[in-house]
């Protein structure tokens, strides 16, 4: 038997004003208008279809990415969370998340987004240098992004993030540094400081900009952890530092192997049942097959073979200890399964364990694709 976890919602909004050469997300470049009002009736639809999995559970959090979701209309907005709140047990105090692009923030519509609901904004600042945003194929400029930190500090909301990244084409250890500080000044309660990596099927995968090298990006990585720690953010995931209190639950909730609904173009979802299936969804990539109400791409039940390194390349990104009741409450086996791994990872120096929960180790923390390549479901002999 599996213990249902806790359950999010992901809504995804397809359309952006141009597609970025490093972004191997669901994204589109917008031709024409947003059909406000169409989408959000099929998002609505979409999730009258997931409602079951849901299992009479109260959904924690929502995360509205995209794409650019500040390209939908404030009263777009309202109407897909009063549709959500109709079909969902939404808890009074949930978080409600939405990704907002510098260049696309406006005032009243961000007001109107906060009267909808949306408590937390996540803003895709990247860079704070001019010739590296335009590197980056992004639409705004440093004085834009402030803008619109400035802005989330005066709507009050719960809390808001900034998305920067490091490891740039050319970018020497103080412009990395320089984004940072800018960054902190701004005093963002939660601060995303991803390491830019080359995807295929990316512009940038077929043209591939000289980046830092290993050394460049370790220094990087080290002076900006100090820099970070030193004005009050503490690290809880591979890339996520806080302010006390001010962790992205939903986030969270992803990494704990937590369940989610996931609703729009191109959305996973991941649905846990009574007897230990874990159902895992995607949903039609195109907007246009979208559109027509083939929502569902494809599903499918995770092996048992896969649930430990399914559960494991998750928790382990975070940095607080696992429980290790999480370990068969979640995944419906027994720790005996994973006995042997562990005690390799034990032996290798990635963990400590304590009769409650495992913890990832420094060691861990730098050999992570070691520590979760233990927990690999075995090839069968072809």
């Amino acid at each position: 038997m599996a213990n249902l976890p806790p359950l999010s919602l992901y809504i995804h909004i397809p359309w952006c004003v141009q597609k970025c050469p490093y972004c191997d997300f669901n994204s589109h470049a917008l031709k024409g208008e947003v059909p406000h009002d169409d989408y959000v009736a099929h998002l609505l639809a979409d999730l009258d279809a997931d409602v079951p999995y849901a299992q009479g559970r109260e959904v924690k959090t929502i995360f509205i990415g995209g794409g650019t979701p500040s390209l939908l209309s404030g009263p777009a907005m309202q109407t897909l969370l009063d549709g959500v709140r109709a079909r969902l047990n939404l808890a009074a105090d949930a978080e409600i998340t939405m990704e907002a692009n510098p260049g696309t923030v406006e005032a009243d519509r961000f007001v109107e987004y906060q009267r909808a609901g949306v408590n937390r904004i996540s803003i895709g600042v990247q860079s704070f240098s001019e010739p590296k945003l335009k590197r980056l194929g992004r639409i705004h400029g440093p004085e834009e992004a402030k803008r619109a930190a400035n802005l989330a500090t005066g709507l009050g909301l719960r809390s808001f993030n900034l998305d920067l990244m490091h490891g740039l084409p050319d970018q020497s250890l103080e412009e990395a540094l320089d984004d940072l500080r800018q960054a902190i000044e701004l005093n963002p309660p939660h601060l995303s400081w991803y390491q830019l990596t080359i995807e295929p099927n990316t512009l940038f995968g077929s043209r591939p900009p000289v980046l830092p090298d290993d050394d460049a990006l370790w220094d990087i990585f080290e002076q900006g952890h100090q820099l970070l720690t030193a004005a009050g953010y503490k690290q809880y995931e591979t890339s996520a530092y806080a302010k006390p209190g001010y962790q992205c639950q939903h986030n969270l909730n992803y990494w704990r192997f937590g369940d989610y609904l996931g609703i729009g173009c191109g959305a996973h979802g991941k649905v846990t049942f009574p007897d230990g299936r874990i159902l895992r969804t995607a949903k039609t990539r195109h907007p246009r097959g979208y559109m027509e109400g083939r929502y569902l791409e494809r599903q499918h039940d995770v092996e048992a073979a896969d649930k430990p390194f399914e559960f494991f390349m998750n928790r382990f990104r975070l940095l607080e200890a696992a429980p290790r009741a999480e370990f068969a409450l979640y995944t419906g086996l027994s720790e005996s399964v994973i006995r042997p791994q562990i005690d390799e990872a034990l032996a290798q120096g990635y963990l400590t364990e304590s009769d409650e929960s495992w913890q990832i180790t420094e060691h861990g923390k730098l050999f992570l694709n070691s520590l979760l390549e233990l927990f690999l479901a075995e090839d069968p002999e072809g």
